[in-house]
């Protein structure tokens, strides 16, 4: 990496989300990026060439994913961005990487859709789609960055995470911040560590043998010491493909169990709580965190008593996110969709009396129009 092409680090500069994000990944360890361009990801497939020390382009985005998965076996984290069309083509590949335990990071561009959309109109419309991504339920980890410093933070802790647990991982984001240029202090970003495959196996080597936090220890294809094996279909420890043997299947159950059971371990989240016991909560996230905290404040301000949740891992849900909740009267979420994905996933369809939404599409939220939603319950 030429260090012509590194930011520095000690000044203002105008700057958009793709750079930081592309920047925060790289010095976090990930160092190939894959890609084929599409709006609105094309600022990270530029910044990936210069940055990368590995980039290569795609024809199309099933050979994205289908490279990322064999770079990845053999021990690199590779990265790739993109929008709904893109991960429409990648579902399958992205289902083999998940059952093989292949780490890797995908930052998801969202647009306003469906299908196709608009490439120039941002939504979060996306994050149903990454609930229902694995087949059979499984959970993939999601963060969502809600500013510069979010970006660089949740870059770092995707990256942690796909090695560490073995998993593809998704950072999902709008148009709106991948694209817009800010005005920023780059001395506010701090130095970030820099992960790497451990390798740590207790006693006989087997491919798919759990170890440390219920995840095989990671040996690349080629390896001088192991031989190893990957494989997408139901096998057991050992990576043969077996169907109903309850190892294998005890294997498949692990996917999901190695997840849930480290979830504290990568959840993150801002609550923003006063000294007084508020009986209203906002809760929010991605790109509709700047207009919630807008309204806070301003709300604040107007002598009003409210709180404000964001939330930064977005999946797997955790329990916790019920238990901080649960004092609240009314619960206001606000999510640039037109059902509230967010809601459905935490409330299912059927919404309880004390959950209200702010939706919009088209249009990004304004914090007039969640500060009314408050107002209305206020008064």
């Amino acid at each position: 990496m030429s260090n012509n092409n590194q930011m520095k680090m000690n000044s203002i500069t105008l700057i958009d989300g793709s750079k930081i994000l592309t920047e925060a990944l790289v010095r976090s360890g990930a160092d190939t990026f894959i890609g084929y361009p599409i709006t609105p990801s094309n600022q990270m497939y530029s910044y990936g060439k210069q940055r990368f020390p590995l980039f290569l382009a795609a024809p199309d985005e099933i050979s994205t994913a289908q490279w990322m998965a064999g770079l990845s076996a053999t021990g690199h984290l590779p990265v790739t961005s993109s929008a709904f069309p893109g991960y429409a083509l990648m579902v399958e590949s992205i289902n083999m990487m998940y059952s093989m335990e292949l780490p890797a990071v995908f930052v998801f561009t969202q647009r306003l859709g469906p299908s196709t959309g608009s490439a120039t109109s941002g939504a979060q419309g996306d994050l149903m789609f990454l609930k229902g991504l694995i087949s059979g339920g499984y959970p993939v980890p999601v963060f969502s960055p809600t500013d510069y410093e979010d970006a660089w933070l949740l870059a770092n802790k995707a990256v942690e995470t796909a090695l560490k647990y073995r998993t593809p991982v998704f950072i999902l984001t709008s148009k709106e911040f991948v694209t817009t240029q800010k005005s920023f202090d780059l001395s506010r970003l701090k130095p970030l560590k820099k992960f790497e495959h451990v390798r740590e196996i207790s006693g006989e080597f087997k491919p798919y043998k759990p170890e440390k936090n219920l995840t095989p220890a990671f040996v690349p294809l080629g390896d001088d010491e192991y031989l190893t094996r990957f494989t997408a279909s139901t096998h057991d420890q050992d990576a043969n493909i077996k169907k109903n043997d309850p190892e294998a299947l005890e294997n498949t159950m692990r996917l999901r169990k190695k997840l849930i059971q480290n979830l504290d371990d990568f959840f993150v989240f801002d609550w923003d709580k006063e000294d007084t016991p508020a009986e209203t909560l906002i809760l929010t996230w991605g790109i509709t965190a700047s207009a919630a905290r807008e309204a806070i404040e301003k709300l604040r301000r107007n002598g009003e008593n409210v709180d404000l949740l964001i939330l930064k891992t977005l999946l797997p849900v955790s329990p916790k996110v019920y238990e901080m909740l649960q004092p609240y009267k009314n619960i206001i979420i606000a999510e640039e969709n037109l059902t509230g994905q967010l809601k459905e996933i935490l409330f299912g369809e059927k919404t309880p009396g004390n959950i209200h939404q702010v939706n919009k599409i088209g249009d990004m939220i304004t914090p007039e129009e969640i500060m009314k939603t408050v107002q209305n319950l206020q008064s």
